[in-house]
């Protein structure tokens, strides 16, 4: 990322899904999207407005069917699948909606895996560091549960250390307080924006929630940042 330049800027960016037997499906059609290096920016929108295959395009997950989409200056969309994996281990945090933790590991375990494969650190600081942010959210003495003996909300505790464990420049959220009740909600959003705020680092979240939203630099509405939610858009399949 060039000094003083936007974290992730997206041009032309299109995804349609094919589907056999009938006529493919436009899911996502932005003109273009700048996300500023540093700020905290919301995308807001209904279910099915587009919100998770962005945030999926831009962590590298998938692949656009037209356009690119640059993060931290490279263009993800460009590269091979395995150097898709080593950017995002690299740049990208990612707080998964569904969580994504690993039922045969720890709590403990399951965010020093982020680190293991950066291999940025040592075992021995590895530990320190996961017990730590851990501990930060309130996880303390959950360290050695595995996701089967956590709540929903303690698994999306430890989603979200995971995301910021090796303290990555951009952090991608997709409904990040979405398991978690009011109070616990409160909580983790605090700590998770003293985090972010606190290490300069660019966050992009997907949120219909108020609380979410309300924290954000800029809230920018799905319904008119994707035109293939709004009509008929010609697009090739994918």
């Amino acid at each position: 990322m060039t000094d003083g330049g936007p974290a992730i800027v997206a041009r032309g960016v299109r995804k349609v899904y094919a589907r056999a037997g009938a006529t493919p499906l436009p899911v996502l059609d932005i003109a273009g999207l700048t996300v500023p290096a540093g700020g905290w920016t919301a995308l807001r929108g209904r279910s099915g407005s587009g919100k998770t295959t962005l945030l999926n395009l831009i962590a590298g997950i998938a692949r656009p069917t037209a356009g690119s989409i640059e993060v931290a200056g490279v263009d993800v969309a460009a590269l091979p699948e395995a150097r898709r994996d080593a950017f995002r281990m690299r740049h990208v945090g990612y707080v998964f909606q569904s969580f994504n933790l690993l039922a045969a590991l720890s709590a403990l375990e399951n965010v020093m895996l982020a680190m293991t494969f950066a291999r940025a650190r040592s075992h021995g600081e590895q530990r320190a560091r996961a017990a730590a942010i851990l501990t930060r959210l309130g996880l303390a003495d959950r360290l050695a549960h595995r996701p089967h003996q956590l709540s929903r909300g303690e698994q999306q505790r430890v989603a979200i250390a995971r995301a910021l464990v090796h303290d990555p420049p951009i952090l991608l959220a997709d409904e990040p307080c979405a398991s978690l009740d009011a109070a616990s909600a409160h909580a983790v959003l605090g700590e998770l924006v003293a985090l972010c705020r606190g290490a300069g680092t660019t966050v992009l979240v997907a949120s219909h929630d108020d609380a979410v939203l309300g924290v954000a630099d800029r809230v920018l509405d799905m319904a008119e940042l994707n035109r293939a939610g709004r009509a008929p858009v010609a697009m090739a399949s994918a």
